[in-house]
């Protein structure tokens, strides 16, 4: 294979490939939260309670205060969630 039909299927298959941004658990709705892998409807339906509730989340430690939610299903979304510019990192 030469180069060049090299480059063009690397370049197709990086450019295929969908971006993922973090969920603002601040502003998502149910369903955007649903779609997060590893939570369901009552996950998403109890971190919009919190936030109705509570106010914005200032940071993600907060989802520890939230009914379903301790450390290690913290840590499983890291990368998935944010509240805005701050992001859950490994």
């Amino acid at each position: 294979m030469n180069k060049l039909a090299l480059a063009v299927l690397l370049i197709g298959g990086l450019l295929g490939l969908p971006a993922m941004a973090a969920v603002n658990i601040n502003t998502a709705t149910q369903s955007e939260l649903e779609a997060v892998k590893g939570l369901g409807p009552a996950k998403a339906k109890a971190i919009i309670a919190y936030r109705e509730a509570h106010g914005n989340f200032k940071n993600l430690d907060e989802l520890d205060n939230v009914k379903g939610f301790g450390g290690a299903s913290i840590e499983k979304l890291k990368g998935e969630l944010s509240v805005g510019a701050e992001k859950i990192r490994k």
